[in-house]
């Protein structure tokens, strides 16, 4: 038989790698770079931060403008309570907010990635103080490969107590959406916080650390699942961070004692092969290899490539926010059907949303019977029934309601009629029905308990009266 000849076997992570790699022993360590994209990445990350901060210590009506209680069971947005039986309105929060990002990303790419995801903001504050405390990448290279000494630990732990004071102020900033934040705060700097809202608040503290301090591009490359499946909303219309490669290869270095078109009369592209794109590229990878699923459309490179081109006299570009039908010539569409659909669907959820909080009553009611005895028999004869109605108010002012009932002629209600119940809260109130036996013609007679205010607010709950000796 004859000897078949081997098939060569190519190392690719060794072939691609590069002297100027944003990567140094598998840790990225990413280069600072300015631009008008940068600014607005950062303005973004700035706004959106303060938001976040900011959001819980607003109130509302002397209570907590946004408040999530599941201790309560109550959740609390500004003018509006919302209670177990109303977290429809959650649902369609979730659906709008699913597909609003489909439908951005089917036109931009991933730009709630590179500019808005919470993990992309807080890496970049967590990367910025690394290069505050131990300088800029090719120093932070260097100190990593230095042997130990009393500097190298001194900014060690600077980086990592300022990254543990940052994660610290998100974790307690996050439960207090859970819980009021001022007692949180001051509970927690007194040392009198309980157990559980500790756990909690170091639990995340840790998670906001790991994740921005030492997982990262981890984070958007294995874990994040919007990464898997983005490049199926893609198609060639999409702006997208992209590498002209018909303009840039091929690559090569050089001086600007030449034009560009003396290089291009060379066979030389406009890409002088600096890996700057690479070095800024906060997970890595090398654009000009074309669109890969780890791209977080934060446009790191396209700044760096456009400072090259301009420094080079050429125009900027090179690498852009663009479509591959503008790369082919062709204008892109913005009306196209899977623009449309996502539209439709979005603005279906949205008034879905819109009609569900309208249409949503202020007032809600339930009955529970007593279920110790069926009924009681007074010495007058008259039959009773006991119920516990519970009255939920789930707007923002105090209520004072009545209770009647419907549905149960000669039947009446033996006790004070009229509760009160505060904002956004539920009152528990036992009421007992009487009614003369010779009034029931059957053994369960159904009847409604009615709620209501003097602003017309009306809540009815069935419910049934109970007599087995007719």
């Amino acid at each position: 038989m004859k000897k078949q000849d081997s098939i060569p076997i190519v190392n690719i992570h060794e072939a691609d790698t590069k002297s100027a790699s944003s990567s140094v022993n598998n840790k990225i360590y990413i280069r600072a770079v300015k631009g008008v994209i940068e600014r607005c990445r950062r303005y973004v990350g700035i706004l959106f931060l303060s938001l976040f901060l900011l959001i819980p210590w607003l109130t509302y009506n002397d209570q907590q403008a946004v408040l999530l209680d599941f201790v309560e069971q109550r959740f609390h947005l500004f003018n509006l309570s919302l209670w177990p039986q109303d977290l429809t309105i959650f649902a369609w929060l979730f659906i709008i907010a699913a597909f609003a990002l489909f439908f951005i990303t089917v036109i931009f790419g991933r730009v709630w990635c590179g500019f808005m995801c919470p993990q992309t903001v807080f890496t970049f504050l967590f990367v910025w103080v690394e290069e505050f405390v131990e300088g800029s990448r090719h120093k932070r290279i260097h100190l990593d490969k230095q042997n130990a000494s009393i500097a190298k630990l001194s900014k060690k732990t600077s980086k990592h107590f300022l990254w543990l004071c940052i994660a610290l102020v998100t974790s307690l900033t996050f439960v207090g959406y859970f819980m009021s934040i001022w007692e949180l705060f001051n509970d927690f700097f007194t040392f009198n916080l309980s157990f559980w809202p500790l756990f909690y608040v170091v639990l995340f503290m840790f998670c906001t650390y790991a994740n921005a301090g030492w997982m990262r591009e981890i984070m958007c490359t294995h874990i994040c699942p919007y990464a898997r499946f983005q490049s199926a909303m893609f198609d060639k219309d999409t702006y997208t961070v992209t590498y002209d490669k018909a303009r840039g290869e091929g690559r090569g270095p050089r001086s600007k004692k030449l034009s560009q078109t003396e290089y291009n009369d060379k066979g030389l592209g406009d890409c002088i092969d600096c890996n700057l794109c690479v070095q800024v590229c906060p997970t890595g990878i090398d654009i000009r290899n074309g669109l890969q699923y780890e791209c977080i459309n934060c446009g790191a490179c396209v700044d760096a490539c456009n400072d090259v081109m301009s420094k080079m006299n050429y125009p900027v570009g090179l690498i852009s926010f663009t479509s591959e039908s503008t790369l082919n010539g062709t204008p892109p569409s913005i009306i196209r059907p899977n623009v449309i659909a996502y539209f439709v669907v979005l603005i279906i959820m949205s008034g879905a949303l819109v009609f569900d909080v309208f249409a949503r009553k202020t007032l809600d009611v339930g009955i529970i019977r007593d279920r110790n005895t069926l009924y009681n028999e007074t010495f007058s004869g008259e039959i009773l029934n006991v119920y516990n109605v519970v009255v939920r108010n789930k707007g923002q002012t105090i209520q004072r309601y009545k209770i009647s009932l419907d549905g149960l002629p000669h039947g009446y209600i033996i006790g004070d009629t009229n509760v009160t119940v505060n904002a956004s809260l539920q009152l528990r109130q036992p009421i007992t029905v009487a009614i003369d036996p010779k009034y029931l013609a059957e053994d369960v007679t159904d009847f409604n308990i009615v709620i209501s205010n003097q602003h017309g607010d009306v809540a009815k709950q069935k419910t049934n009266f109970i007599y087995t000796d007719l």
